[in-house]
């Protein structure tokens, strides 16, 4: 790459940062979730304690692998990549560095008041308010430092990636602070400001648009920079990536009320998050073939380039998923699979598939790159990862396909006389195979996690690895 101003440099500290931490809490997360998951095996497990209890630590599970490790791949990847495609340094190191301290205080904080029952019992949303109040603080400065980056940007144009990373912070920061408002009563306990349905609303404009734009539009803006460069070819099409940005931005906000179904919420706004998350597939299929229309040209590289892989891939779990949420959000289809292990599995189609094989994809391509390395210290492990999690991620997101539809066939199945066929418990006995098969898919996937942790070190701790706090511009 040729220097284009040698008096420029880029700030990749916090990235550093923010990449290793992405690492560290993947792993925690993941561990959690397979320990949760050995827990509905062996309820034994649960210890008899209420830290260690399933309903304490699967918050904390989601917590760590939403925000944690998620969190904390999209800080690392949307400071490189706007730095990178705006030929400009963040707008302040200092800013910066207060969203790296900041962030992870707010998932140590987790990690101690989830386990102590303190939580707003909302779905994704369950920390206390002196934590939201600092999540508010960090996603306001890390907008400052987004933005203001963009805003001394020497390049005219403002790259795609940008529009999905901006489109993701600007709505993040809404959601958050709008369905979060509460009144506080003790240091750790408030409650909503809103009541009932309107409570419930609000939650799920929230939590389906935490997916949306967390796990979605966030991300989006990673595989718009990282498929691209690891593949060395050109985007498909830019203006179906411009049409993808608008139509998923403007429909994606509307679907939430889908998880309300058959619920007090009125049947004109569940009708409406219906229509709205079918709607959805377009834009979301969209941007999955220009991702994958991108290769043209480059497939041959997927048998050699197990980054590359990674991406790819995960653009297949993210078509998948996005076909399968508009389906589950057909009233008859809901009608099933609602509060079955059918949405665990469909979730984790789009965690594991998507959200984290595309992260260990972009992580892999920048770890080098920070600290000055032409590639990472073993290229074959990192193959032996992608094989890991993918066979962890189909283990698990089948074994929860067929639970989900034999629990809901179990519990609307009727006798002659109306009584239910089976008890509640009958079904759950049923379910043992498949937890047991999702625990085994979780382990798997964990292990691919731990290879990926160990062969971040090494490459860290290589003689030529030097940090590269402060590296010179460069072409994006």
């Amino acid at each position: 790459m040729s220097t284009q101003n040698p008096n420029l440099t880029y700030n990749y500290k916090v990235v550093r940062q923010f990449a290793i931490m992405t690492v560290v809490w993947g792993v925690v997360g993941m561990s959690l979730g397979v320990l949760i998951a050995a827990q509905l095996v062996w309820p034994s497990l649960n210890l008899d304690l209420p830290f260690t209890h399933f309903g304490r630590l699967r918050p904390l599970h989601t917590n760590a692998v939403i925000f944690g490790f998620g969190g904390s791949a999209l800080f690392a990847t949307s400071y490189y990549v706007v730095q990178r495609t705006c030929q400009a340094r963040l707008i302040s190191d200092k800013l910066a560095a207060f969203t790296f301290w900041g962030w992870t205080a707010v998932i140590v904080s987790a990690a101690i008041t989830l386990p102590m029952g303190l939580t707003s019992t909302k779905e994704y949303a369950e920390l206390e308010w002196p934590i939201d109040i600092l999540i508010a603080v960090v996603w306001i400065t890390y907008g400052v430092v987004f933005f203001g980056t963009i805003t001394k940007r020497s390049m005219p144009h403002i790259y795609v990636a940008n529009w999905f990373y901006g489109g993701f912070i600007l709505t993040i920061g809404v959601l958050h602070i709008l369905n979060n408002l509460a009144l506080p009563v003790s240091a750790f306990k408030s409650y909503s400001a809103y009541a009932g349905v309107t409570d419930a609303m609000m939650q799920w404009w929230y939590g389906h648009n935490a997916v949306g734009f967390f796990l979605t539009a966030g991300f989006l803006g990673m595989m718009y920079y990282f498929v691209p460069k690891q593949a060395g070819r050109p985007v498909y099409s830019y203006r179906l990536s411009i049409v993808h940005f608008w139509a998923l931005i403007a429909t994606y906000v509307w679907a939430g009320g889908h998880h309300l179904h058959y619920s007090a919420l009125p049947d004109w706004a569940q009708t409406a998050s219906m229509v709205m998350s079918l709607i959805l597939l377009a834009p979301s299929w969209g941007g999955m073939i220009n991702g994958m229309m991108t290769l043209s040209g480059a497939w041959h590289k997927l048998r050699t380039d197990p980054i590359l892989r990674f991406l790819v891939v995960s653009l297949s779990f993210y078509g998948m998923s996005t076909f399968e949420g508009p389906m589950m959000a057909i009233k008859t289809v809901n009608a099933l699979s609602h509060n079955t292990d059918w949405t665990i599995g469909h979730v984790h189609s789009g965690a594991l598939g998507w959200v984290a094989m595309i992260s260990f994809g972009a992580v892999y391509h920048m770890v080098p790159k920070l600290w000055g390395l032409k590639e990472m210290y073993s290229i074959s492990l990192i193959n032996v990862h992608f094989w890991l999690a993918t066979i962890g991620t189909v283990l698990y997101i089948v074994a929860m396909w067929v639970n989900g539809i034999m629990q809901g066939l179990m519990w609307r199945a009727i006798n002659e006389d109306g009584t239910l066929t089976y008890s509640f418990v009958e079904a759950l006995e049923a379910s043992y195979p498949g937890y047991f098969v999702r625990f085994l898919g979780g382990v798997i996937f964990l292990s691919g996690m731990l290879i990926m942790a160990y062969n971040v070190y090494m490459t860290v701790r290589q003689k030529e690895a030097v940090a590269q706090d402060s590296a010179a511009v460069q072409a994006a």
